[in-house]
């Protein structure tokens, strides 16, 4: 009682509401799996930390080079990140349960991208960091090539801050239909916050599309992080 009342008076109970508790499972994935393999393995670093709001809903949008960038984005940014699965993995009983942890939500195969986006709006509701790869599929080269209006969409249903990042080699570290990783760094820097499109309009979507690309771009073009500063 007095724990309940001491989060009201403080506002404590308010950063609850908005930021989704790290469950236990998720915890351990982090840092049992996610932590050993970015910090030691790859050699990571993060920069531009400070960007991420600490509470409330925040689309988190990168490029995407190869399967290691959604439990490297999820350990790196210090908040839960929640990514779309496909659903069949739901029906699996302990890959099910441990994906639900990490706040992975469920897309169905030619269900098509109007479920996708009411899930990932849910989550951003709950108060989650959302993950989304700007693509929306793996690119060879590891820039962002050819980006769909998704994160823009969901930024302005929810009026959700947007969260640009740029992983750093990953494409190289475990290009497509590679079986072994090959053992080179791995960089995040963080980008500044790019405001919601203010309407749902196609030409506000994609002028902010284009801005989040140029954004992530740009950050990729800096390269390796020469000193550690987070």
């Amino acid at each position: 009682m007095i724990l309940e009342q001491f989060r009201v008076v403080t506002g404590v109970e308010k950063i609850y509401k908005n930021r989704p508790r790290q469950s236990f499972v998720y915890g351990c994935v982090s840092y049992l799996f996610a932590f050993p393999i970015f910090r030691f393995l790859f050699r990571g670093k993060t920069i531009g930390i400070s960007n991420l709001p600490k509470t409330g809903g925040v689309v988190v949008v990168s490029n995407h080079g190869s399967h290691l960038d959604p439990p490297i984005l999820g350990h790196a940014l210090g908040r839960p990140v929640a990514f779309m699965a496909k659903a069949e993995l739901f029906k699996v009983p302990i890959l099910s349960f441990i994906i639900s942890c990490c706040g992975a939500y469920p897309v169905k195969r030619g269900a098509g991208d109007r479920e996708a986006i009411r899930n990932a709006s849910n989550r951003l509701i709950e108060g989650w960091a959302t993950g989304v790869f700007l693509d929306g599929t793996r690119q060879e080269n590891g820039r962002v090539n050819d980006p769909k209006a998704g994160a823009a969409l969901l930024a302005a249903r929810t009026g959700s801050p947007i969260l640009p990042v740029a992983i750093i080699n990953s494409h190289r570290a475990f290009p497509k239909g590679s079986l072994l990783p090959r053992l080179v760094s791995i960089h995040l820097r963080v980008g500044e916050l790019i405001q919601p499109p203010q309407t749902k309009k196609r030409e506000d979507l994609i002028s902010t599309t284009k801005e989040i690309q140029i954004s992530i771009n740009s950050m990729l073009d800096e390269g390796l992080i020469q000193n550690t500063c987070n």
